[in-house]
């Protein structure tokens, strides 16, 4: 395909789907994303950090702290007036991406880091211990496993998809009563 021919491809959007898992890939899905949020959480703010951290284009910074500071992840405090120049800090919303964050750290240490071990720690200012991220019940504290889990549909799932049945399969759910 030639430069005249070069077609702009559109990203698929998540962001309807009844899904959490889906919306939460709609705002995050990207590596850029998830790789800017990990310097706020090492405690970059500034444009300028994120550029000389990252390597990453201007343009592609610019978009991607549009999106999360538009969905609230992050946002604008300014720290000069003349030129303007701001911070980007985490709202609640965003703080709560953290264990997030963790989580995915947690599984490329176990999974990916080499022989050399991992290349970051955490480590709890608490109590001064290492820390690794867990994923629990919330109900008992014992860790979840897929194994573990059923999946139903919550009270945001649409009415209308449950009554498809390919849909009621997927949740285990019986058929429903003819009238």
């Amino acid at each position: 395909m030639g430069p005249g021919n070069v077609r702009r491809m559109r990203r698929t959007s998540f962001e309807g789907w009844p899904c959490s898992i889906a919306r939460t890939a709609d705002l995050l899905g990207d590596g850029w994303t998830l790789l800017v949020l990990r310097e706020v959480f090492y405690g970059e703010s500034r444009f300028d950090g994120f550029v000389a951290s990252l390597g990453i284009a201007r343009n592609t910074l610019d978009e991607r702290l549009r999106r999360l500071v538009e969905a609230g992840v992050l946002e604008r405090r300014p720290y000069q007036d003349q030129p303007v120049r701001v911070d980007y800090v985490p709202t609640e919303r965003g703080r709560d991406l953290f264990g997030v964050l963790a989580a995915l750290n947690a599984w490329g240490d176990r999974w990916l880091a080499g022989e050399e071990g991992t290349p970051v720690t955490v480590r709890h200012d608490r109590c001064g211990s290492e820390a690794g991220a867990r994923v629990v019940c919330a109900g008992c504290g014992e860790d979840l496993r897929a194994d573990d889990v059923t999946v139903r549909p919550g009270p945001g799932y649409p009415a209308g998809l449950l009554a498809d049945p390919a849909v009621r399969r997927r949740f285990d759910l019986p058929e429903p009563s003819a009238p």
